[in-house]
């Protein structure tokens, strides 16, 4: 129209076009409604749209049923259809960033064979500011209630963390860990179920473990991957350089932040000490 100098009915009438649809300014789509949908949605987990409909009429929302459908199906408000073993829900709340020793920590398992092929575990406990390993400990068998015997060690030696993230695993969805995390205050994070990135971190570290010890290493023993798995996270914590740390180590990292914070906690104040590198070897065997 404004290359061609000609009116708007007929560049209507040229394109085929109703000018009641040029000139029709869209109403907005019914945000009040959308957004008390998606209240309902989040609170009832298993509701369909009729259901929806049923407690919008309860708060003074009369909604013609097909309308209803098309905002439900454009908000995306299906049900799930449920699939596999039940799984802990965790917290809700959005996972915080790790600005600061002790804000997150990070799990996970990974798994080797000695030299007669009988497998064992390893649990995997990072803090996710300083990249530094809290925890490598080794044994044939895991269970969830072994995991918060370990977890209450690390939280005497470092402190409470704010929240800590694993996957669905069941030794970290079992009724110890969840008692463990309501009785120490922690949130706990799941990881969607083939999600790896969402626990990044733990992940990284896992391939850094695999690629220079466990893939490199022959283990005879229980005993000879316990001392091999605690000289190899001394050198990873106190010696490897990061370069998402600007070349310092773990260590280096978390005195450096501690500093500049000026709160570190009473059991972190040693870490030059021999008693605190005895704890923490003592922890990962």
């Amino acid at each position: 129209m404004r290359d061609h100098d000609i009116s708007q009915r007929r560049a209507c009438r040229l394109v085929g076009v109703d000018p009641k649809t040029v000139r029709r300014e869209r109403p907005p789509d019914n945000p009040e409604i959308r957004k008390e949908m998606k209240a309902v949605a989040a609170k009832r987990r298993r509701f369909g749209y009729r259901r929806i409909g049923v407690m919008l009429e309860r708060k003074g929302m009369i909604v013609n049923h097909k309308k209803l459908y098309r905002l439900y199906t454009d908000e995306k408000l299906g049900v799930r259809r449920r699939s596999g073993r039940k799984r802990a829900r965790g917290s809700r709340t959005p996972m915080p960033e790790a600005l600061r020793p002790g804000e997150r920590w990070s799990l996970d398992f990974l798994s080797d064979t000695f030299g007669t092929s009988r497998r064992f575990r390893i649990l995997a406990v990072n803090d996710d500011c300083c990249r530094e390993n809290l925890c490598l400990m080794a044994d044939t068998s895991i269970s969830g209630a072994r995991v918060a015997r370990e977890l209450d060690a690390l939280v005497r030696i470092y402190g409470r963390p704010t929240s800590i993230v694993s996957d669905n695993g069941t030794e970290f969805t079992s009724r110890a860990i969840l008692k463990w995390a309501n009785d120490n205050g922690v949130d706990w994070h799941y990881i969607d179920p083939g999600k790896p990135q969402q626990n990044a971190f733990i992940n990284s570290f896992n391939g850094s473990l695999r690629d220079e010890l466990l893939n490199e290493e022959m283990f005879d023993s229980l005993d000879d991957a316990r001392r091999k798995l605690a000289l190899w996270r001394y050198d990873y914590n106190n010696v490897r350089s990061h370069s998402s740390l600007g070349n310092k180590t773990p260590a280096e990292a978390r005195r450096t932040l501690e500093q500049f914070e000026g709160s570190a906690p009473g059991a972190l104040a040693q870490t030059e000490t021999q008693d605190y590198e005895n704890q923490t070897r003592r922890l990962s065997l």
